[in-house]
């Protein structure tokens, strides 16, 4: 096992961009409208205060590594990547999905040092940036601090409906589950959402949901003849179709109906 100083010593470096730092951060918030933060923005914003790196992402390629030591907060700026959790025994579970303006290594901040994996699970663009100056630019624009306590918030949130989703949906509504989420994502960042690729095998969906690779293709299939879902027109078992993304989240909410009350004899 390669040590956090031979982890740190082949991190990639970053080249910082050049980004306006004399830009204010009032006008870039005015600059948002009435709509509400959207990722777009909040790329924008960062991009504006601080000093970024970019770094061009292919399948595979690893953001940042367990053990590595904590000095940096990332950003997707395209692409997926997942967060993996490696065991003591060597085993790695999958514990994250993040998205286009996704923050990763947050969970590095308490005990200075990353303790999972990321990895990018197709071409994109990761946005680097030192936390030190993170919280520096904080002081002078509140509102990158309030969009950092929204990341940890949604970060939260995820951990909560995932510990929820494992205890209490059965194996079909698990799957459901997990594709509206993913649909939902992708609407949230003005995708498409009728039809996406996965990036994950169904191996690495069971890894995720704490199903047997069997399960989840079974799973599959039984939402398949209920017409919840479809797969590719070209048979790609990763290209899935959602004609109704609403009909999966009825789906699940069905699962979760609590039986009616037999009556008193």
């Amino acid at each position: 096992m390669q040590t956090a100083a031979a982890i740190n010593a082949t991190a990639p470096s970053f080249e910082p961009s050049s980004v306006c730092r004399n830009a204010s951060c009032d006008a870039a918030m005015r600059a948002r409208g009435d709509e509400g933060c959207t990722k777009s923005s909040e790329l924008e914003l960062l991009a504006q205060q601080l000093s970024i790196g970019r770094r061009l992402l292919r399948e595979g390629d690893f953001i940042y590594r367990s053990g590595q030591p904590f000095t940096h907060l990332y950003v997707l700026n395209s692409g997926m990547a997942k967060v993996v959790n490696v065991c003591a025994d060597g085993r790695e579970q999958v514990v994250g999905l993040q998205f286009k303006g996704d923050w990763l290594g947050i969970e590095g901040i308490a005990r200075g040092q990353h303790g999972c994996d990321a990895v990018a699970m197709d071409t994109g663009e990761v946005w680097t940036v030192r936390y030190d100056a993170l919280v520096e630019a904080c002081t002078r624009c509140p509102q990158l601090l309030t969009m950092l306590h929204a990341a940890m918030s949604r970060e939260l949130s995820r951990e909560r409906d995932s510990m929820l989703s494992l205890s209490t949906l059965c194996a079909d509504a698990r799957v459901a589950d997990f594709l509206h989420r993913w649909a939902q994502a992708l609407a949230e960042r003005g995708l498409r959402t009728d039809q996406i690729r996965l990036r994950m095998s169904r191996a690495e969906i069971g890894n995720f949901l704490g199903m047997t690779l069997e399960s989840v293709s079974r799973a599959m299939s039984r939402l398949a003849r209920m017409e919840l879902i479809r797969f590719g027109s070209e048979g790609g078992r990763r290209d899935i179709e959602i004609p109704q993304v609403a009909a999966l989240e009825r789906f699940v909410e069905g699962t979760l109906a609590p039986a009616p009350a037999r009556a008193l004899q």
